[in-house]
């Protein structure tokens, strides 16, 4: 993995995610676990969700690695892919 594509992890390293609540995409709650509790060990909607890779290269680069997308726009249904096909 190049390291553009690593995570950007919190202060404490690789122990603890970073604490973004928001959708980078949409703006919404992204609704992780691991950013709510403060670890990684924790059960996540994300684990069982396939995101396609179109949804991710819309991430925008500043925010890839660093803050999760919400499960509306993992899926296709969130405000930001709506208002990207109507543009």
């Amino acid at each position: 993995m190049s390291e553009e594509h690593l995570p950007d992890f919190g202060p404490e390293g690789l122990n603890v995610p970073r604490a973004e609540h928001r959708c980078p995409l949409c703006g919404g709650p992204n609704g992780c676990a691991a950013a709510a509790a403060g670890r990684f060990d924790v059960a996540c909607w994300c684990t069982s969700v396939h995101i396609p890779v179109e949804v991710i290269a819309r991430i925008p680069a500043e925010q890839r690695g660093r803050a999760c997308i919400c499960l509306n726009c993992a899926i296709g249904t969130g405000t930001a892919l709506h208002d990207s096909n109507t543009a």
